[in-house]
């Protein structure tokens, strides 16, 4: 067979995460794949070529994969933002930090007079109320914003929003109604703080939110905020309706683009309806892979037991919570029978789709564990491949069924330093905070893990997720569960095959290696090779996309 003429990339290092072939210094591209990996004249030798230089002084790693996040990532940043750390917009550009409830309500504030529809509900994301133990944001804060329009601030964890009296009014929300998550005040009546996704779809049809998160601009500033982060394969975790033709075809059109900067594998969402029937959603999940194209990818479903450790709402085993908030009494809220887990789990797994399931909590983790042993008991298959996501608290018993169950596991890293300080002295207590997202516990245990951001909930970015599994720093500087801290080699496994194996696409992509496709992340630095604690610094030019080098936005 004859190859037509290709490019051939050099670098002044590529990671290959190929134990055969673990470090080259060039890399031949041909019709979107990867030739040949090897020396330079090694790949001269498979016949009329091009060499690109561009990346001489770059370290090229296999394109990061995030196993974890959502579309809706990309389409908040069509709202204002009013989390407390300071964070980069799809545009690369800064949004400054929140440091108060005050300074929610002045942005807040700042927004509104500038809107001159009255009708147009004032919508904003990220806040993180744990950063305000004193003065928890309630709808008698927002209504100083203003007392006619909705207001609906989405919280960072994506499980819990503040609304203001208008919008509660409009929606008819009191004391009364049964829908569980409805935080009441000191007399009984509703605050305000609407927690997990049943509380909040009672204002959807008021503020309007679900119409902005699965744009084709969210689909293109999804991939542009992955592409900025050095992502060439993102995974959408339970924001899409498949069942919807429309969405199906919004995807399609979109990724079609060949600008367009990333890979995607859409997840079938339990949480976008059709629980009722199971069996008639997991067909949907069956149908919707006709549609796979190189750049979209389908076969996964997304299930969720438990809600927001942060939020009080994930489900801990005793002794619970260790200095819960006056607010949130309790462990929790399941957001799927517990008894039940297994007969929704069987219809997806005889499909033969891949479950992700989220369990934050250990006790959520648990009922997962004995829902797969049923269903498997019940219906025998190899290489299923469901996963843990999240994993927040697991313990070491419940990863060595992981292990025996064929399970992965999908570790939320980013949460050592954006919420560590608070899941030690507030959530779980200095014990049960050293083993959170205990991804040294699950190498040890032979668990195929991946790490993840979550993004909107943390930024896209596995320089960071990295650096958080490595290090394992708070926010205030602390280290946090010293033994499970990993290598910068086993993170970067993680972020790439380990990703690849949990999607199984780890035939595709994930490493450098002839046949698989041409997916860089280009960087300044290796990240297994600096220093750990500057692993969250390397600067990405960023990625390679079907040989296609496509450079990140410059900061602003």
């Amino acid at each position: 067979m004859s190859i037509e003429p290709f490019t051939i990339f050099t670098a002044r290092k590529i990671i290959t995460m190929n134990p055969s072939n673990p470090t080259a210094e060039a890399v031949a591209v041909s019709d979107g794949r990867i030739l040949a990996v090897g020396t330079l004249e090694e790949c001269k030798s498979w016949g009329e070529h091009t060499v690109d230089e561009t990346f001489a002084d770059k370290v090229l790693t296999p394109g990061f994969i995030e196993a974890h996040s959502h579309v809706m990532a990309g389409g908040m940043w069509t709202m204002p933002y009013v989390g407390y750390f300071d964070r980069r917009g799809a545009d690369n550009k800064l949004w400054k930090g929140c440091k108060s409830v005050d300074e929610v309500i002045d942005r807040l504030i700042e927004v509104e007079t500038e809107m001159s529809d009255p009708a147009t509900p004032l919508l904003a994301w990220g806040l993180d109320p744990i950063y305000f133990p004193g003065d928890r944001l309630l709808a008698k804060h927002l209504d100083r914003v203003s007392e006619t329009r909705n207001i609906f601030v989405h919280h960072a964890s994506g499980h819990l929003a503040t609304v203001n009296t208008a919008l509660l009014n409009r929606a008819e929300i009191t004391a009364d109604n049964p829908t569980p998550g409805i935080s009441l005040d000191a007399d009984g009546n509703p605050d305000g703080e609407l927690q997990e996704p049943p509380a909040m779809r009672l204002v959807d049809a008021y503020a309007d939110l679900g119409s902005r998160l699965r744009t084709k601009e969210a689909i293109w500033n999804y991939a542009t905020e992955a592409r900025n982060s050095g992502v060439t394969l993102i995974t959408d975790l339970g924001t899409s309706q498949l069942s919807d033709p429309d969405q199906v075809q919004n995807w399609k059109d979109t990724t079609n683009d060949p600008e367009y900067p990333a890979r995607v594998m859409v997840a079938l969402s339990s949480m976008m309806g059709g629980l009722d029937d199971p069996a008639a959603l997991a067909q949907v999940g069956v149908d919707v892979r006709e549609h796979t194209t190189d750049k979209l990818k389908f076969g996964i479903v997304k299930l969720m037991l438990d809600g927001s450790n942060q939020g009080f709402t994930g489900r801990i085993s005793w002794p619970h919570y260790y200095r819960p908030p006056e607010t949130h009494p309790g462990n929790g809220l399941w957001l799927l029978p517990p008894d039940g887990v297994a007969d929704v789990l069987e219809p997806f797994h005889k499909a033969g789709l891949t479950v992700h399931v989220h369990c934050n909590g250990d006790e959520a983790t648990e009922v997962l564990l004995d829902a797969v042993e049923t269903v498997l008991e019940r219906h025998p298959r190899w290489d299923h491949r469901h996963t843990v996501q999240h994993c927040q608290t697991s313990k070491q018993a419940q990863y060595k069924r992981m292990k025996a169950l064929g399970m992965c596991a999908n570790l939320f890293a980013n949460h050592t330093f954006y919420w560590g300080d608070q899941h030690r002295d507030i959530t779980v207590g200095p014990e049960r905070a050293r083993g959170m997202n205990a991804a040294a516990t699950a190498l040890r245990e032979g668990v195929p893990f991946s790490i993840h951001c979550d993004a909107p909930v943390t930024p896209m970015g596995h320089l960071h997720t990295m650096w958080c599994a490595v290090n394992r720093l708070t926010a205030s500087g602390q280290v946090l569960g010293e033994h499970e801290c990993i290598s910068a080699e086993d993170a970067l496994h993680s972020v790439t095959l380990g990703a690849a194996w949990q999607l199984k696409l780890d035939d595709e992509v994930g490493s450098i290696e002839a046949g698989k496709m041409a997916d860089f992340a280009v960087l300044a630095e290796d990240p297994t090779t600096v220093d750990p604690v500057t692993i969250k610094d390397i600067e990405v030019w960023g990625t390679v996309l079907g040989g296609i080098p496509m450079q990140a936005d410059p900061r602003t």
